[in-house]
């Protein structure tokens, strides 16, 4: 079994499967990226530090139920600017500080796109690491 899905994460993806895989995928493009980050799971999330927090997956239902795949996981990352993008759900925290989540409901979903918005988050934590 990947290192990604044993332990914690698989009793926060008890009973299921199909987003423990979505999960999985999701993990390894993060950790192949970035092979110093650490993984922690918690009641609500999974989130990814290097060593400050930039990315989450959780199961969090953000968008309607019309609007979502049946079965899915949601990715979640901070920027500095609102992406102008249907797959991003942007919300403001404060100036220059926006939390997007990300629907994923198949394994293509976990592509290029997400990934480099994934790169821009982690960038930015890293920023704020150093200043």
């Amino acid at each position: 079994m990947p290192e990604v899905i044993q332990g914690d994460a698989l009793f926060f993806f008890d009973g299921k499967p199909f987003e423990l895989s979505l999960y999985e995928r999701f993990a390894e493009a993060v950790l192949a990226a970035w092979p110093g980050a650490s993984i922690r799971v918690q009641k609500t999330q999974i989130g990814f530090s290097d060593p400050r927090l930039f990315a989450c997956v959780s199961l969090a239902p953000v968008r309607k139920r019309a609007e979502r795949p049946e079965r899915f996981i949601t990715v979640t990352f901070g920027l500095d600017h609102p992406l102008d993008n249907p797959r991003a759900l942007a919300v403001r925290v404060r100036e220059n500080r926006w939390t997007h989540h990300v629907v994923v409901g198949h394994a293509g979903e976990i592509d290029g796109e997400l990934m480099e918005w994934i790169a821009q988050s982690h960038a930015l934590a890293a920023r704020k690491e150093k200043g």
